[in-house]
């Protein structure tokens, strides 16, 4: 994976979601097989409800940051960010709600990608490198 030297912000045209249905902040890291994502949680999250973002919300970043991997590379092809959906969720595992103003850090393993289906492996950790979450996700391309 390469890390990025600077972090993207503006990820507006790199995912099919708009505000407030965004649940990632910047993409730090990018190969063809692997992204990372980071994503701060905000009190005025839409998936924020007893000091800590939901399972839903989680959930959401884990498919926004694979939705944010085919959308940056498309933005490295010229071609506007694809709008897609998840087809499968599997082996969810939730360890620990993020609290408010925690940065979570979100990584997607692209384990097979097959016209314009992906299944990926993915894991949200906290600043301090520990697991909140992961699951195993198959996403589909539909335009």
């Amino acid at each position: 994976m390469i890390l990025l030297k600077k972090p993207i912000t503006n990820i507006e045209n790199l995912i099919p979601q708009k505000s407030p249905f965004v649940m990632v902040d910047s993409l730090i890291g990018f190969s063809s097989t692997h992204v990372v994502s980071t994503f701060k949680i905000l009190e005025s999250n839409i998936f924020f409800e007893n000091q800590t973002l939901s399972e839903a919300g989680l959930i959401e970043n884990m498919a926004q940051t694979v939705a944010l991997h085919t959308g940056y590379d498309y933005f490295t092809k010229g071609l506007p960010a694809p709008t897609g959906y998840i087809g499968a969720i599997k082996e969810v595992q939730i360890s620990v709600l993020p609290q408010l103003d925690e940065i979570i850090n979100t990584e997607a393993h692209i384990l097979q990608e097959f016209m314009g289906i992906t299944l990926v492996e993915i894991t949200v950790s906290n600043a301090k490198k520990e697991k909140v979450a992961s699951s195993v996700m198959k996403t589909v391309i539909t335009s």
